[in-house]
């Protein structure tokens, strides 16, 4: 079973930048993790993902913005999000899987950290 603690996000002015980061407990090394977030009144929305081998995939509305790294020698996986827009504030969630897929649905997930919330003002 893997535990995973989500840490970082805040408050910033559009255009800045945030890290969030996903740090687990228990085996690690063989799952997809990913990165969503909720908005008020919205669905969970995926952002990003990284599988075990490296492979990433992102949400078209983060692309060039958002870097989604692993690393596994110390059980973390980070988001760093630049050049932040008022529509990216949300509660961020971390979300693990066994396997090697870029599972997109949040229901695909076994595995979730807790809320962190994500300001930006225009």
């Amino acid at each position: 079973q893997v535990h995973l603690v989500a840490a970082g996000g805040g408050a910033v002015q559009a255009g800045g930048s945030l890290t969030l980061s996903c740090v687990a407990s228990g085996r690690f090394s063989d799952y997809t993790v990913g990165w969503f977030r909720q908005g008020p009144g919205k669905g969970r929305e995926f952002v990003a993902t990284v599988t075990w081998s490296g492979s990433i995939r992102y949400a078209d509305s983060v692309k060039d913005r958002f870097t989604i790294s692993r690393d596994d020698a110390k059980n973390t996986v980070t988001l760093q999000m630049n050049s932040l827009k008022p529509e990216d504030a949300a509660f961020y969630y971390c979300a693990g899987v066994r396997g090697s897929v870029h599972y997109i649905l949040p229901q695909r997930y076994d595995y979730w950290g807790r809320g962190i919330q994500v300001t930006v003002s225009a």
